[in-house]
């Protein structure tokens, strides 16, 4: 296929006007251009979805794609991550992946960074029009929506400003299990609006695994937590650390042999340890198409996006259903501010303590700074001093009721926008 005739079907899909267009459209060939030229991509996770996603973006003529992931290449990841060869073996994911994708599909950039998500400052996010995940770890999903949403600003009425909305669309696979889904911050859920859809990580009894272990899990894990604890308690486990996950390996391995139990393997005790559920290509292939497909629409509006969660069964038939989930107007992440009752009465000082204690804000707060518009009420470092008087202060002194507080702290990727209420002067005004 001639370079005249490769994007044919493409320049006729931006081209040509329609009643499924996405809000905005405008046929234009200058479409394409702009998806070979000036969008830019950045697909986050380069294993199993990822290379998949790397692929489908590459031929559907995203030109400048960038990649991250912090793994190297391991002989297990072979038989379903295909831009990968056993020579590869222990080389960078995002590296080779990148390599492999300029290979085979002309005229595409794709820059690779072999690091940690974290590493990167917020900077390096915000050159991006797209972020799309290709991720297995829900912690790691949780960070990234954390990014996407740091980007989100709100007008004095609590509408979102749609200039600065950072699309993001997310991928996972569970076996013949699959998602889709398009997050908008401001506008749909954000990942942590329904965290309650993934369900909480298989916990085995310790009385189970230190007693009467029946199975190879049950060994795996007995060294894991139990073991390791005993013997090297000095130590931080480390699931990317080779040596660490060789050390629980041949200790399951003992243990098991010690019961007449028989499985344990360096793949399934991966699994185990890390909470890895087996993949298979196939999903991995049909959940990525999808992700790039709704990559496309939302850069260039040529048709209508999914609302705003699509599910994949593959078990028994083909099985897809899309679900319109709603935002959590407390979200403590992409809301404009959260609602937090207090007494007019309390000090600052109280205001932080309740807010760290709080079951739902606390997990993302250890040690917060407080502002309030332009005025720093309690500042950590440098301006500690000049801030801590404050702190014995009644908080109705410093912020009006209905006033909204800005908590920064380092466990935070962006700031938290709190919404007091003082619930003295609510009673007063009943």
């Amino acid at each position: 296929m001639n370079g005249a005739d490769r994007w044919t079907d493409l320049r006729k899909l931006l081209t040509r006007p329609g009643k499924i267009t996405g809000p905005g459209f405008e046929p234009d060939p200058a479409l394409l251009e702009f998806l070979q030229e000036d969008a830019r991509v950045l697909c986050v996770g380069a294993g199993g979805l990822g290379c998949e996603l790397l692929k489908d973006l590459a031929l559907q003529g995203f030109g400048n794609i960038d990649v991250i992931d912090m793994d190297t290449i391991d002989v297990s990841n072979l038989n379903r991550q295909f831009l990968f060869r056993m020579k590869d073996v222990g080389k960078s994911k995002a590296e080779v992946a990148a390599e492999r994708i300029m290979q085979r599909v002309q005229g595409v950039t794709v820059t690779p960074h072999h690091c940690r998500i974290e590493e990167k400052p917020m900077e390096f996010y915000e050159q991006f029009h797209i972020l799309v995940l290709g991720l297995d770890s829900l912690e790691a999903r949780r960070f990234m929506n954390q990014v996407a949403c740091s980007f989100l600003e709100y007008d004095d009425d609590g509408n979102p400003d749609m200039s600065t909305i950072k699309p993001m669309v997310d991928g996972g696979t569970e076996g013949l299990k699959g998602h889709a889904r398009v997050i908008l911050p401001g506008v749909t859920p954000c990942f942590e609006c329904t965290l309650w859809l993934f369900p909480p990580q298989t916990k085995f009894p310790l009385c189970t695994l230190a007693e009467t272990p029946r199975s190879p899990a049950h060994c795996i894990e007995y060294a894991h937590l139990i073991q390791w604890q005993q013997e090297r308690s000095g130590d931080e486990f480390d699931t990317d650390n080779e040596e660490h996950m060789r050390w629980v390996y041949d200790k399951a391995l003992q243990r098991a042999e010690h019961f007449g139990i028989q499985g344990v393997t360096w793949q399934l005790t991966g699994g185990v340890v890390k909470n890895i559920i087996p993949a298979i290509a196939s999903t991995n292939a049909i959940i990525a198409a999808a992700c790039a497909l709704e990559t496309l629409k939302l850069i260039t509006m040529c048709s209508t996006g999914i609302n705003n969660y699509m599910m994949y069964v593959g078990a028994d038939g083909v099985y897809t259903h899309t679900v319109s989930y709603e935002r959590d107007p407390a979200c403590t992440v992409c809301s404009s501010s959260v609602p937090f009752e207090v007494t007019s009465t309390n000090t600052l000082q109280q205001v932080i303590d309740a807010l760290v204690a709080d079951k739902a804000l606390g997990t993302n707060l250890s040690a917060p700074s407080i502002s309030h518009g332009s005025e720093n009420l309690y500042m950590r470092g440098v301006l500690e001093e000049a801030t801590h008087d404050n702190l014995e202060k009644p908080i109705g002194e410093l912020v009006e009721d209905g006033g909204i507080i800005q908590v920064n702290d380092k466990k935070l990727v962006s700031t938290m926008r709190i919404k007091l209420k003082y619930s003295d002067l609510i009673s007063m005004q009943q």
